[in-house]
């Protein structure tokens, strides 16, 4: 898919950059999706999916809306990367409605078959992988061809997410795949901007600690993480897959103690990205000690990784970003700090529904108005911001 060379202002703000359609739909489609799996999970709803309405959440969670705030995301990094023009116009429109296809085809999948769901549904990712290829190679952006890599595993997953669901009656081995692959991409990216970011902010502080250069500790926590991840996904029940998974827990949280967080408590938008980096070294020690046999549920660790380190993450970066391409300071005011302070309630009340059963109904719910807010709130504090041209700063 080649870029468009139409002049920007030949086509509506929203379609000028990756982030801005991606990133305002990938985030109404997560408190949508949500609030959608709640009313199916109490029996209020029913899709004509032929998905169970558990693989229905899961997919659509992770392949859904993850997979938006991806390609939002590496549209907007890569002309960053490469110094090459970012995907506009027409190209971005087709992947915006390839991705909204998607949804609906899923959705109705019991309707139009499986098969065509799934090559409806596929082709994004494939398609934004292509893009994202196309453009690191012309750029001659070697370095991140590693972030490609992950995101080749992430869309291969969700294809064998489509197969294992026909041929098995439910996905296993492709949830945790692409689970992981996110993770891992999380722990790529991560690496890479929060220390940055954090370096870049206390810079203009006082002087102190900064954050530990990229060196030998960080590749051994990033190698050791990829291999409990990949084992995980292969062996989820086995000893030796807690054990990695602990020790890959241990590593990544070693890692986030070196990059001075404690240092960022003035700025939120800095300090979010250290409490989303934290759920994930939790959720490797909570995966961890449920496969060992203490008394954690396994869901607990799960939706630590899913909303406390994916959501928290995503959304992040997504504040960040929109405002920094906006135009916008890069500070995070109130409305955007209880978007933040929304995410990480969600996160933390999911995690006490699995291990409080006779509770968990009331906190699942509190969890999914939590999550609601954070997500439905991003598209009310940003979506004009996103909709309207970059401002000029003042």
């Amino acid at each position: 898919m080649r870029h468009s060379r139409q002049p920007v202002a030949a086509w509506p703000a929203i379609f000028t950059y990756g982030f801005r359609p991606f990133f305002l739909f990938g985030a109404f489609y997560a408190g949508a999706a949500l609030l959608l799996w709640q009313a199916m999970f109490e029996g209020q709803l029913t899709l004509d999916t032929g998905f169970s309405s558990l693989d229905w959440h899961v997919h659509e969670m992770l392949f859904g809306y993850v997979a938006a705030i991806v390609a939002g995301f590496l549209l907007t990094a890569i002309p960053n990367w490469t110094g090459r023009l970012p995907l506009n116009g027409l190209p971005l429109l087709v992947l915006v409605l390839v991705w909204v296809a998607g949804r609906v085809a899923v959705a109705f999948s019991g309707v139009i078959g499986w098969w065509l769901a799934a090559l409806i549904d596929v082709s994004f990712l494939f398609m934004v992988l292509a893009a994202a290829t196309t453009e690191i190679i012309a750029g001659k952006n070697w370095r991140n061809l590693r972030v490609v890599a992950i995101v080749a595993v992430y869309a291969v997953a969700n294809a064998w997410f489509h197969i294992e669901a026909h041929t098995q009656g439910a996905s296993s081995y492709s949830q945790r795949l692409g689970l992981s692959a996110v993770i891992l991409l999380v722990i790529l990216i991560g690496g890479r901007i929060v220390p940055s970011f954090t370096r870049n902010w206390l810079a203009r502080q006082s002087p102190g600690r900064l954050p530990a250069p990229f060196g030998r500790f960080d590749a051994l926590a990033f190698t050791v993480s990829a291999l409990a991840l990949a084992v995980w996904t292969a062996v989820p029940d086995n000893v030796v897959t807690g054990v990695l998974l602990l020790a890959a827990g241990l590593l990544e949280a070693l890692r986030l103690a070196r990059w001075a967080g404690e240092r960022t408590l003035g700025d939120p938008l800095v300090l979010v990205l250290h409490v989303g980096y934290a759920f994930i070294f939790i959720g490797f020690i909570l995966v961890g000690a449920s496969i060992l046999g203490l008394d954690v549920p396994i869901s607990a660790g799960s939706h630590v990784w899913t909303i406390g380190a994916i959501g928290a993450m995503t959304l992040a970066v997504m504040t960040r970003a929109s405002r920094g391409h906006t135009g916008r300071t890069l500070e995070a005011p109130p409305s955007t700090q209880v978007l933040y302070l929304a995410l990480i309630t969600a996160a933390v009340l999911r995690a006490l529904a699995a291990g409080l059963p006779e509770f968990s109904l009331p906190l699942l719910w509190a969890s999914t108005v939590a999550w609601i807010v954070a997500f439905w709130g991003f598209c009310v504090v940003y979506g004009p911001a996103l909709l309207r041209p970059r401002v000029r700063p003042a």
